[in-house]
């Protein structure tokens, strides 16, 4: 474990982050135009209880290496306010009005919303926040419950960096519902005749 302590601390922030990062772009789960959702207790990734000690400082560590994944996978990123704004996302406007979200009227702050979603809102091109969104995958820092934003079927991901600073991290990816019954086929290779 780690605590939040100077320069090592933030090395070592560094380093997770951008191992979960580089580990999502290698997978091959994420697509252009994906929706990546993030939940993020800064107070639990510094080794503190969630909601008593959000910090910028790591949010904006997080951001600039989330960006990267934004950049290079062309996903959208969505963050998810913590349970005073009722888990509301931060999205950029442009992905509200391509996915037809509704807005809230709310300002994420550390307070209300939380450290993540505040810096977010601050430094997105045009943030908005909406109610919900139906992500194709995204990460968890910290327990914050991001399961209620993904679509269905979610498929939990193992990463190999399973720590931001001191939070558990869980990931996951979703996929299309397998619907049918025993003849239906899934696959190219399971293809056959009908007859």
């Amino acid at each position: 474990m780690f605590f939040f302590e100077g320069t090592v601390f933030v090395n070592q922030l560094e380093d997770h982050i951008k191992g979960i990062v580089d580990e999502w772009l290698e997978s091959g789960y994420l697509k252009k135009g994906n929706v990546f959702v993030v939940g993020c207790s800064t107070s639990e990734v510094a080794g503190e209880h969630i909601g008593t000690s959000g910090s910028e400082e790591i949010a904006a560590i997080l951001f600039k290496q989330l960006t990267r994944l934004k950049e290079k996978a062309g996903v959208q990123l969505a963050f998810q306010c913590c349970e005073h704004l009722n888990r509301a996302i931060v999205v950029e406007e442009e992905t509200a009005l391509q996915r037809q979200l509704e807005e809230v009227s709310a300002i994420p702050v550390r307070k209300a919303g939380g450290s993540m979603a505040a810096y977010a809102y601050k430094h997105f091109d045009q943030a908005v926040v909406v109610e919900g969104i139906r992500a194709d995958a995204g990460i968890d820092i910290g327990e914050t419950m991001i399961g209620m934003h993904l679509k269905r079927v979610a498929v939990p991901l193992r990463l190999k960096q399973r720590y931001v600073g001191n939070a558990r991290v869980n990931a996951a990816r979703t996929r299309p519902r397998l619907i049918g019954g025993e003849r239906a086929v899934y696959s190219i290779e399971e293809q056959g005749n009908c007859d």
